[in-house]
């Protein structure tokens, strides 16, 4: 690729034989052709593309590039030439290790791309020049990006510095609950190696840390299949004391930086299903697509359930015996298979971790294999075979939306009788849904939706009032009376709402709404007597308090005025002081002269 005297334009390859790729965006321009040069933005850095690279990426500063480059002055006289050398070098860019302006313009290649980079002075050699280069010249750099390390500061402070030598080979990276495989070898700065995984590797939960702090940072920053090399500077490995020998690791010495080969062979995703820590759920199969079974799903599936000592207790769909199936969210099984079968796609296998407020409880319970002792830990190994998900509203004509609306409000129902009132609003909020206001109904179904939407909010704001949830039943009921202002039902619950949150007044103001619809309503009048008990205590403490604000004013008045009259007096007795010392300096001035002078003399 040697330039000598110059780049010719027989160099360049023919367009017209490439098919066009992504090229580098340069201030939204278009990509440059080959044969065409541009200034890079306002850099005074002018590119000439002469041969056009793979794939879209480009290296950053701070990454490791290998290339190989010419340099030669405008009239074509070379200064360098890796290719004399017959040896690409290998820079970091940003560090202008070659001259600063050819960092920039490597950061806009691509691999194996050629290109002729002409800088200017300031970005070249200066004023000060070099050998074969003048001061204040111009100069040419034809370069071959032939390869890059991406380099990843990964605790941005210098302590790890990640190289990445493959890359992986999907885009998801591990969490902190993940369970990782990983191979390493680890070997201090003069080569000796002081810990190396078995071929098949080690495997570790995030969260528990393994080898050194390093490790799972870096784990956390890696895709499946990725290879990198990482340089941990002692606070992130052994720090000032150093390791002793184990089983794991051959000796480390205090302060010793570590190099460390890593790759991450696979990865098991842990999910917190119930957010709470207390029903997880690690894949050991990715299942089919992105849809999951949700709410409502009418699911297959097979497991094996066993104890934290490995007693099994249950096993369905396994050696030929019948799997499982039931609808998510109905209770048909333990909380915490429901809750995480719900999050499971088709051909999924996980595993299980259900802790008792999830499971049993604090109850012994028989089983098809075994008893489950009270506050029991559960493992479940389990598969989901198939599931069958409820309609959307968007599947359904109107007829179908009003049906499914009508089934889950009276599902509601009967679990809020039966006491159950968190599930029973998930019911009214889904009936809810099926006639939501976005939805479009007819004139001649438009008055039934409406009255079924007030129903669900209503009974909804009923349950929000069981769970102490004030401000939901509050914002419920106001939906309600933005459409039925006098709606009695909405005004009373409301009202309860509002007593509970201490705002009387605009409690006040819906029981006296709600009596002008219907003067003898009981609960009603009933709930006003409780609310004129509450005001006539609110107005005592009230009272009391203003009580106790004037009582304490008095005596800081009284206090107040004493001080004054104290302070007064001791005015008044300095000025009679000050009086009397003023005629005594006058009497002593006049009384007797002859006699003063007569006793100063003795």
């Amino acid at each position: 690729m040697g330039v000598e005297k110059g780049t010719r334009d027989s160099d360049i390859e023919h367009e017209e034989d490439l098919d066009e790729e992504p090229g580098e965006v340069i201030e939204s321009a278009p990509p440059l052709k080959v044969g065409e040069e541009r200034e890079l933005g306002n850099s005074g850095i002018k590119k000439k593309l002469l041969k056009r690279g793979l794939g879209w990426e480009t290296p950053e500063f701070n990454d490791e590039v290998t290339v190989h480059y010419v340099g030669t002055l405008l009239d074509g006289t070379k200064f360098d030439s890796t290719r004399d050398r017959d040896s690409s070098v290998i820079m970091k860019l940003g560090q202008g290790e070659v001259v600063a302006g050819l960092d920039h313009g490597i950061i806009t290649m691509k691999k194996g791309e050629r290109a002729l980079f002409t800088l200017p002075p300031e970005l070249g050699f200066g004023v000060t020049g070099r050998d074969a280069v003048p001061t204040n010249s111009f100069v040419r750099y034809e370069v071959e990006l032939v390869s890059w390390i991406k380099v990843v500061d990964v605790s941005k402070d210098g302590g790890i510095i990640k190289k990445i030598v493959e890359k992986g080979d999907k885009h998801d990276r591990p969490g902190d609950l993940d369970e990782v495989l990983v191979k390493y070898q680890v070997a201090l700065a003069d080569g000796t190696i002081v810990a190396k995984t078995l071929e098949e590797g080690i495997e570790f939960y995030v969260k528990d840390g393994h080898l050194c702090p390093a490790l799972p940072k870096a784990t956390m920053t890696m895709k499946r299949g990725e290879k990198v090399k990482l340089v941990v500077q002692p606070q992130y490995a052994y720090g000032q004391e150093g390791k002793d020998a184990s089983d794991a690791i051959c000796p480390v010495p205090p302060n010793s930086t570590l190099y460390i080969d890593l790759e991450l062979t696979s990865f098991k995703p842990v999910i917190d299903v119930t957010g709470d820590a207390k029903v997880f759920k690690k894949i050991l199969k990715e299942g089919e697509g992105s849809l999951v079974a949700n709410e409502g799903a009418t699911v297959t599936i097979s497991y094996t359930a066993r104890l934290e000592d490995g007693t099994v207790f249950e096993r369905k769909g396994i050696d030929d015996g019948q799997p499982l199936q039931f609808i998510t969210d109905e209770e048909q099984v333990i909380a915490g298979l429901d809750r995480a079968v719900a999050t499971m796609k088709k051909g999924e296998y996980a595993i299980l971790t259900v802790k008792p407020e999830y499971g049993f409880g604090n109850v012994e319970t028989k089983r098809d294999l075994a008893i489950v002792p009270p506050s029991s830990i559960l493992v479940y190994e389990v598969e989901m075979s198939d599931f069958i998900k409820e309609k959307t509203p968007w599947e359904m004509n109107n007829q179908e939306k009003i049906k499914a609306a009508e089934r889950k409000k009276e599902e509601g129902n009967l679990l809020f009788k039966s006491g159950k009132y968190l599930r029973a609003g998930k019911k009214y909020d889904k009936a809810a849904s099926y006639v939501g206001e976005e939805e479009v109904f007819g004139d001649d179904e438009q008055e039934l939706v409406t009255a079924m939407r007030v129903t669900c909010w209503l009974n909804k704001a009923a349950c929000s009032l069981k769970l102490n949830d004030f401000q939901g039943a509050i914002k419920l009921c106001s939906k309600v009376l933005d459409i039925e202002f006098y709606n009695i039902k909405a005004l009373y619950r409301r009202a309860q709402a509002l007593i509970q949150t201490t705002d009387l007044v605009s409690a006040d103001m819906d029981i006296k709404k709600a009596l002008e619809v219907d003067p003898q309503n009981r609960e009603v009048k009933l709930i006003q007597k409780t609310l004129k008990q509450l005001q006539a205590e609110s107005n005592k403490r009230d009272a009391k308090l203003y009580s106790n604000m004037f009582a304490d004013m008095t005596k800081q008045t009284s206090a107040i005025t004493k001080k004054l009259k104290v302070e007064r007096a001791d005015d008044d007795m300095k000025n009679v002081e000050a009086v009397a010392m003023e005629m005594g300096n006058v009497a002593d001035s006049s009384y007797p002269p002859d006699n003063a002078k007569a006793v100063d003399s003795c």
